[in-house]
């Protein structure tokens, strides 16, 4: 798919962090970006700096989804292209101090980075599927797995489990959707310049950075987008989680 002002995208998570870096590069290529967030006021601010459109969503809630895919639509035309990266990352283990990891929060986790990326996949893909294909293709849809899916952390078992839920969708949602000409992708980051990392002390993040093998820094957003856009425009790639890493894997703490 070669990207250019013919093409509209939808990014959950725009306002901030990963999401932002993949609409500003999705921008720079001409293409017409609304941003899904729940963050209004950074989401507004966001799309008037790059020139995107914001809608205030609840990726867990597939009306207020619905709602943000008819507005972008009736603004850009039918997305041919989907980036899920809105999420969450509580820590708690599964026992602390003699209490059991609280259930709502467990659910809370699985709910925005699992179901919510589903629910926003689902609604983008059939609006993908009625649409006429341009050459093979209608659309791309790539979700945000992490390395935590394959190395969960102490603490992690939440976050871990609901990155493992977006490993294991991507390939049958691409099977799923191939006769149809959409792909479906998945990116694994490992630890990035993010505002989760970046809230952090200079002497934590400068722990985090130096146990990546190379190079031995945080991971630039830019570079997540650089990769999200590569895997749109190559047409090949389709039903695979991507690490994009340096060669972390994670140790037990």
């Amino acid at each position: 798919m070669k990207l250019g002002s013919d093409h509209a995208a939808v990014v959950t998570g725009g306002a901030s962090g990963l999401g932002a870096a993949v609409a500003a590069a999705l921008r720079l290529k001409g293409v017409k970006v609304a941003l899904l967030d729940r963050d209004t006021d950074k989401g507004m601010a966001y799309a008037a700096e790059i020139g995107a459109n914001f809608y205030e969503t609840d990726v867990i809630d597939a009306t207020s989804v619905a709602a943000a895919l008819t507005q972008a639509r009736g603004a850009h035309g039918q997305e041919s292209i989907c980036v899920n990266c809105a999420g969450i990352a509580p820590a708690a283990k599964t026992v602390s101090r003699g209490e059991a990891h609280d259930l709502a929060l467990f659910q809370m986790v699985i709910n925005v980075n699992l179901v919510g990326s589903f629910n926003v996949a689902s609604q983008s893909a059939a609006g993908m599927v009625a649409a006429d294909p341009v050459g093979e293709e209608r659309g791309v849809i790539i979700h945000t797995a992490s390395i935590a899916a394959f190395e969960g952390q102490m603490g992690q078992v939440a976050y871990a489990a609901s990155k493992g839920g977006i490993v294991g969708l991507t390939l049958p949602m691409a099977r799923d959707l191939a006769r149809s000409g959409v792909r479906v992708m998945a990116i694994a980051p490992g630890i990035f310049g993010t505002p989760m990392v970046t809230s952090m002390s200079q002497d934590i993040q400068n722990g985090l950075a130096a146990g990546i093998p190379f190079p031995p820094r945080l991971g630039d957003p830019d570079e997540f987008a650089a990769l999200a856009l590569h895997i749109i425009e190559n047409a090949f790639l389709n039903g695979s989680v991507i690490r994009l890493d340096g060669a972390t894997r994670l140790a037990m703490r």
